[in-house]
């Protein structure tokens, strides 16, 4: 059973209710300030761009966003996989030479 709620937000000077979770609200409402944001940056001075177009250009410049940070983090657990291997190698041969003396 839902137990979604109506919250209100606002994007781009234009209100929306969208029904959340009750432990999903505040990442909603920080979700819908981000887009704010980037919609507000895409748009810049130009009042008159349509907001479709503002929308999808705010939602390929996230999407590009997310891409780069999970590159990101792939790169990073490479790293330390790599470390733990490496590391892992150091004990076996540590412990090999232990249990021969």
């Amino acid at each position: 059973m839902s137990t979604s709620e109506p919250v209100n937000i606002r994007v781009l000077d234009r209100e929306y209710t969208i029904g959340v979770e009750p432990d999903e609200r505040d990442s909603l409402i920080a979700a819908a300030r981000l887009l704010d944001s980037k919609m507000r940056e895409v748009r810049g001075a130009n009042r008159m761009a349509a907001i479709d177009r503002i929308a999808v250009l705010a939602a390929l410049n996230l999407a590009h966003e997310l891409q780069q940070s999970r590159a990101q983090d792939g790169s990073h657990e490479r790293e330390v996989g790599g470390i733990l291997t490496e590391l892992q190698r150091k004990l076996d041969v540590s412990l090999d030479a232990t249990t021969r003396s």
